[in-house]
């Protein structure tokens, strides 16, 4: 019991003393002014995508043909849009995004191709955006009809 006793006391005594310088003069004011700045950024809230439409229908296209097409992205919210990626569902479709940031109330371009080689028929192809908006996953379509050559 004596040396539990002695054990108590030693602890207490280093802890003590540990504890003995101010903890307010170990704060870096650098980083609390970033982490302010971040904070202020934050409380605007995340970005928000609107599209002028999210299905493009590229109609009839003979076998072979390339559909072209743009879909319009606008930045509605407060903060800067960023498009971290713009994958399709196949390889037939590519994809070709805005890598620079989208302002607040500014819009810009997502430009596809659809190679219609090989794909006779009804077809659906999606594009899938990886952004840093609330929703994160953002998906547009492009659909249309490619008929065999005569």
């Amino acid at each position: 019991m004596k040396n539990f006793r002695l054990l108590f006391v030693l602890v207490l005594s280093v802890a003590f003393v540990s504890c003995k310088e101010n903890a307010t003069s170990k704060i870096n004011t650098s980083n609390l002014e970033k982490a302010k700045e971040r904070d202020e950024i934050l409380s605007l809230g995340a970005p928000v995508v609107e599209f002028d439409t999210t299905e493009y229908d590229f109609g009839e296209l003979t076998e072979g043909e390339l559909a072209e097409g743009v879909f319009k992205i606008t930045n509605k919210g407060k903060v800067d849009l960023i498009i971290t990626s713009a994958k399709a569902t196949c390889g037939c479709t590519v994809p070709e995004w805005p890598k620079d940031p989208i302002a607040p109330g500014a819009s810009a371009d997502l430009k596809f191709t659809f190679n219609s080689r090989g794909r006779v028929g009804k077809q659906s192809k999606s594009i899938t955006l990886q952004t840093n908006s609330e929703k994160v996953t953002e998906v547009i379509r492009i659909k249309g009809t490619v008929v065999k050559k005569s």
